[in-house]
């Protein structure tokens, strides 16, 4: 049985057990990792593809030293966030907070959590930095010190949160259904989880999961894609949508003899707490009102809605559209052809991030990135 460490008071008082995992966890990004160029994979890099400018932006408005202690893998941005309450489950430094406290302005609010105090130390410091570079009159932005598999504990209440968003932090957990259950337990109803994480093309053997090297590089603990989809849909979440995913190379002569014949990828889904309500097929029209998407939005590898398109969607995708935040950006007719109007017919869609990457031919890590709404269109009320 792995020794283990009291944290957050005592039991029946809001008791968490630090697990092994966790400790080494703490102790490799407080205190092995220095900077980026610490990580011994690309599996946590960020992506060389073109940055969205309103994201190039928002970035650059970053204080540098945040920046250089975020271990995170590419960006995690979803669409229409003006006016939103948002959680960044495993923050570190604060880099993607403070980039989306610009995201969703001065009405919303963004909570980054974290169990590794350095990393804390950091994002506190240049809070109140970031709201006078923001031109902000009192921050948007806070940090919990906490562990990501017990948002309770850590004082995070029920139905809170419009959005969550997780950055290569998901395999860092020794419990992924927690983590699962608690995002869905805090997410109001329609809310969303979009995070990128690393998958496994089967499930790991034990040496790899108790490698430390590769559990801090987000490899050893990466979940296989099949587990994900399930899990996800146990605790609750409507079944998963895959934005995007790429191949990781780990480019680690040692590292690469150990995992042998095991392959990863970077993939980013998108989970969303809606009723479980059947509904049919509907033809939808995007309105073009989501800054930074004026023309068109890629919701997922599957559907690209352009603006005044009509669009036929399955019941799935007609709840989650009508159902979330996203539901004031379409117009939705019933199932049938308009007279005198053409309607566009999806691709097929998949759950398997390692067939995307074949079918996109992509060799190269990143994420998806997005924008916000503008200011004169809150996408959470």
């Amino acid at each position: 049985m792995a020794e283990c460490k009291k944290e957050h008071g005592e039991c029946g008082k809001g008791c968490f057990v630090d697990s092994v995992i966790h400790l080494d966890v703490k102790d490799y990004y407080g205190k092995i990792l220095n900077k980026t160029s610490d990580l011994k994979s690309n599996a946590c890099l960020a992506p060389s593809q073109p940055i969205p400018a309103v994201i190039l932006k928002a970035l650059k408005n970053i204080h540098p030293e945040v920046t250089a202690k975020y271990y995170g893998c590419g960006l995690v941005v979803p669409e229409c966030l003006e006016g939103c309450r948002l959680l960044d489950l495993g923050s570190g430094s604060g880099r993607d907070c403070y980039m989306l406290s610009q995201l969703v302005g001065e009405k919303g609010h963004v909570t980054g959590i974290d169990m590794t105090e350095d990393q804390l130390e950091v994002a506190r410091k240049y809070v109140d930095h970031h709201m006078q570079e923001f031109g902000y009159e009192k921050p948007n932005v806070d940090f919990v010190q906490g562990y990501i598999e017990a948002l309770k504990e850590a004082g995070l209440e029920e139905n809170s949160f419009d959005i969550i968003i997780s950055n290569c932090v998901v395999n860092l957990s020794p419990d992924k259904r927690k983590v699962l259950s608690d995002a869905y337990r805090v997410l109001k109803d329609g809310g969303e989880l979009y995070f990128s994480d690393v998958y496994s093309s089967s499930k790991l053997s034990d040496e790899i999961k108790n490698h430390k090297v590769l559990w801090g590089e987000c490899l050893g603990g990466a979940l296989w894609w099949e587990d994900l989809v399930r899990l996800a849909q146990e605790v609750g979440f409507s079944p998963p949508r895959l934005v995007t995913a790429n191949v990781i190379t780990v480019d680690n002569k040692e590292l690469e003899a150990i995992l042998g014949d095991y392959k990863f990828v970077s993939a980013t889904y998108r989970l969303f707490k809606i009723p479980k309500i059947s509904y049919k097929g509907s033809l939808v029209i995007y309105n073009g009102n989501i800054t930074g998407f004026e023309e068109r939005l890629k919701f997922d590898s599957q559907y690209t809605f352009k603006v005044d398109e009509v669009v036929e969607v399955d019941g799935e995708m007609a709840s989650i559209l009508s159902q979330s935040r996203f539901a004031e950006e379409f117009t939705f007719q019933p199932p049938g052809v308009p007279s005198g109007c053409s309607v566009k017919k999806p691709k097929v869609g998949t759950v398997n991030p390692f067939e995307l990457v074949l079918q996109l031919g992509s060799a190269t890590v990143s994420s998806a990135t997005g924008g916000c709404c503008g200011a004169e269109s809150s996408c959470c009320k």
